[in-house]
């Protein structure tokens, strides 16, 4: 099974900002033959406890054969931090989401968000955009309302031809309508994980475009502050990339993750498990990460 069964140890329900449900994320994965997949939503566990829900419910109520093929779901975050001005990632796996201190530095993050978001809806209004806060949520129910969100409502009604458009005119870093967010540190981000008594992993450490003696000084520190893998396996990486992290993840002690980042329509041409069509995270990654929890 190793090698033959793939996971997926980065992917996003529309609790943050992808499409699908975390019960359809489980059917998907089910349906693409995944042995278990990570739900990884942006800044929030509101969706855990659903998939988490819908794959028990699925092996109690198949038969045993295709009980056998539920995908194990590992409850998971992404965190948004800061580091030298720059957007860093930080996945945590297997987290106690029940954890306390876990729960209410997420209520603090999400009051933070709701601020920063009616501020955005205050600035799109004066740019002449009939939008509201009130008017996001009942769009997106149950969504954590991320600028992706903000984009596709934007879309939906005809301000602008793409989400792209949208990022472009309004809402982009350094836009007219642009506020940014209250973001903790790479290194505060591994310590709530581990708190958490999860396993953090800096996500995707290529799309931060940093130089190689930068990345490696970042990696350096955040191994220090108990960082226990790196995201090696990805969906944009080419061979050349994915060789570097593979280095980086031996020199400084780490285990490997990877994932697909699936977003569902968001991100089109990126699909769960296979990523842009080439990418593969073997079982075998899995079982080295779930060595770290004993």
């Amino acid at each position: 099974m190793s090698e033959t069964r793939a996971v997926d140890l980065h992917t996003h329900s529309n609790r943050s900002d992808g499409t699908l449900s975390p019960a359809q994320l489980v059917d998907y994965a089910m349906e693409k033959g995944l042995a278990a997949f990570a739900l990884t939503d942006h800044d929030s566990v509101a969706g855990l406890e659903e998939a988490v829900s819908r794959a028990r419910q699925l092996r109690e109520t198949l038969p045993p054969e295709q009980a056998q093929t539920v995908p194990e779901v590992i409850p998971g975050i992404e965190f948004s931090t800061e580091y030298e001005g720059r957007d860093v990632h930080i996945v945590g796996l297997y987290i106690d989401y029940h954890n306390e201190r876990f729960q209410k530095y997420l209520q603090d993050f999400v009051t933070s968000r709701i601020n920063r978001n009616r501020k955005m809806c205050a600035l799109l209004q004066a740019a002449g955009i009939d939008i509201s806060y009130e008017s996001l949520l009942l769009e997106f129910p149950g969504a954590v309302i991320t600028r992706a969100h903000f984009a596709r409502f934007l879309l939906n009604h005809n301000y602008t031809n793409s989400m792209k458009e949208a990022f472009d005119r309004y809402i982009g870093d350094h836009c007219p309508c642009y506020v940014p967010r209250e973001k903790v540190t790479p290194e505060q981000a591994v310590s709530l994980i581990l708190e958490a008594g999860g396993i953090p992993v800096l996500a995707h450490p290529i799309l931060y475009r940093m130089s190689d003696e930068r990345l490696e000084t970042l990696v350096a520190r955040l191994k220090g502050a108990g960082l226990m893998a790196i995201e090696a396996i990805y969906s944009t990486y080419n061979t050349a990339e994915e060789r570097q992290i593979r280095r980086l993840a031996v020199t400084y002690g780490l285990a490997v993750s990877g994932g697909s980042d699936f977003h569902g329509g968001n991100k089109p041409g990126l699909d769960l498990a296979v990523g842009y069509g080439k990418l593969f995270v073997p079982y075998s990654v899995l079982e080295t990460l779930k060595e770290l929890l004993t």
